[in-house]
């Protein structure tokens, strides 16, 4: 009753603020349900790599963010997703700009005309891989696409696949990564070329790794939380997979 159990509480850390978050499974729920009071309009999560858009608009901003930033650190931190905050507006630009980039990227390495490459970025096809492992009936079933330009595109994107897996493997070879990092399972090409340019060559070096070394971390510095990259952040690695691969490695490593 008036706050009771709570002052208690405040009382007995010196009066220290408390504020109560309504709990939910859903992630965009508590983000939304932590930032109050700013009205957030939507939120786009993304699981694999434990990050939320949060979008709203300019005047409920500065309610979000808090004073130098406090609410989206304290919300941060209870969640543990990196939390972006943009307006309604700053979102739309965004998205543009990925759908441009899909469709040139399309248009570029597949030889496809704009107007194409714009409906096949706008049906969910947003690289190359994904055409490539599609079948010509899912293809046919968008309008304007007949079955023989289906068929065209799948092998144009098997053919682009397979000479840049080429370029990658002699990049790979290149770069002088040894054969037990190589062979690792669980590396992909992609992974292989990005731990090479860091100069991890080897299945020890590898193996020396921790996960957030992989994924990426974060610090603080001076209050403010400070974003520390990960080798293979690009690549929607989790936490798990990355202590399974280093894990793996280590096992190999000092089996005896």
């Amino acid at each position: 009753m008036r706050g009771s159990r709570v002052q208690a509480v405040v009382n007995e850390l010196q009066g220290e603020k408390i504020d109560i978050v309504n709990w939910s499974e859903d992630p965009a729920i508590v983000v939304a349900n932590a930032l109050s009071p700013a009205e957030v309009l939507r939120v786009n999560v993304d699981q694999q790599n434990k990050k939320l858009d949060v979008i709203l608009t300019e005047e409920n901003l500065s309610k979000a963010i808090g004073r130098r930033g406090q609410n989206v650190r304290l919300a941060t931190k209870l969640l543990n997703y990196e939390i972006n905050i943009m307006t309604d507006q700053e979102d739309s630009e965004r998205r543009q700009i990925d759908f441009k980039e899909k469709t040139e990227n399309l248009i570029k390495n597949l030889e496809l005309d704009e107007t194409l490459g714009q409906l096949l970025v706008a049906e969910g096809f947003s690289n190359i891989d994904e055409i490539k492992d599609t079948t010509e009936e899912q293809l046919s079933k968008i309008e304007g696409i007949e079955n023989d330009t289906a068929k065209e595109l799948i092998d144009r994107a098997k053919e682009y696949y397979a000479k840049d897996q080429e370029e990658i493997s002699k990049k790979i070879k290149d770069l002088g990564l040894e054969n037990d990092l190589i062979n690792h399972e669980g590396l992909t090409l992609g992974m292989l070329v990005t731990l090479g340019e860091q100069k991890i060559l080897k299945l020890s070096d590898f193996a020396d790794l921790a996960s957030d070394e992989l994924t990426g971390s974060y610090d603080e510095l001076k209050g403010e939380k400070i974003k520390i990259r990960g080798y293979l952040e690009d690549f929607a690695l989790s936490k798990t997979e990355a202590d399974e691969l280093i894990m793996s490695a280590r096992k190999k490593i000092y089996k005896d």
